[in-house]
């Protein structure tokens, strides 16, 4: 589990804050837009896992959860019925559990009708690897809010962490990325970067700087992953504190 390494000041950046995915989403209730309908399958596919787990922690077969989760988020984005969704209330993640949480008590039966988008996959299913099916059985005292929230976190850095790979990959560095990925998360025991210093050709010195930069620029894609479901600087330091809050228990 990531620790204090990767947490993120909440000291607002200074500038405009860019539009997000989900301030996209919002205008639509008012400017429906083909912008605005890419943002929101973006945002579905982030969060497939955490909407997934929290189904089956309800107490859903795994196969039944991933038809709800697949017909939740294909109503979502056949919908696009945001005209009722005030900004100034909303942040991704705390809309979408609650309308996840109503579509489970009130809309299955109807919309079951046409299991899993009626042939239309926002996930292939048969691509689900066995580790994004665990619904976190491993945490028997965690209810399905809290779980929903941890595999939110998770899948946040996890995105994060495939966004610096590719940067890593794109800059001739993927050798470099594989052998210092591992201090990401953890801080390195006295002589830990020897080995590390040894596979690059450089000096322990010169690895320290290296994961230093690696972790800023880290922190850097956790924090612009999590600005995409927000929409103001004010709610991305409240999602970044609760982000870090949930990795850190």
């Amino acid at each position: 589990m990531p620790n204090s390494n990767l947490e993120i000041s909440a000291a607002r950046r200074p500038g405009q804050f860019n539009t997000t995915h989900w301030s996209l989403v919002l205008l639509a209730g008012q400017q429906p837009s083909s912008q605005s309908t890419a943002a929101l399958e973006q945002l579905c596919k982030s969060y497939w896992q955490p909407i997934f787990s929290f189904a089956r922690r309800r107490g859903w077969s795994e196969e039944d959860a991933k038809d709800v989760t697949q017909q939740f988020f294909f109503n979502l984005l056949e919908r696009k019925d945001f005209s009722g969704l005030d900004p100034l209330k909303g942040k991704f993640r705390t809309f979408l559990l609650t309308a996840f949480t109503h579509f489970l008590a009130n809309e299955f039966d109807r919309a079951h009708a046409q299991k899993r988008g009626g042939g239309k996959l926002l996930v292939a299913l048969h691509e689900i690897s066995e580790e994004f099916c665990d619904p976190g059985l491993s945490l028997p005292e965690t209810n399905a809010a809290k779980l929903f929230d941890v595999n939110w976190a998770r899948a946040v850095v996890r995105r994060a962490l495939e966004a610096l790979k590719k940067e890593s990959v794109a800059a001739g560095k993927s050798a470099q990325f594989g052998v210092l990925k591992s201090f990401l998360v953890a801080e390195a025991v006295e002589g830990g970067y020897a080995p590390a210093a040894q596979q690059l050709g450089v000096a322990p010195a010169s690895v320290a700087v290296l994961v230093h930069r690696l972790r800023q620029r880290y922190r850097e894609l956790v924090r612009a992953e999590v600005a995409q479901t927000v929409t103001n600087p004010t709610e991305l330091d409240e999602e970044m504190r609760h982000l870090f809050e949930v990795l850190n228990q």
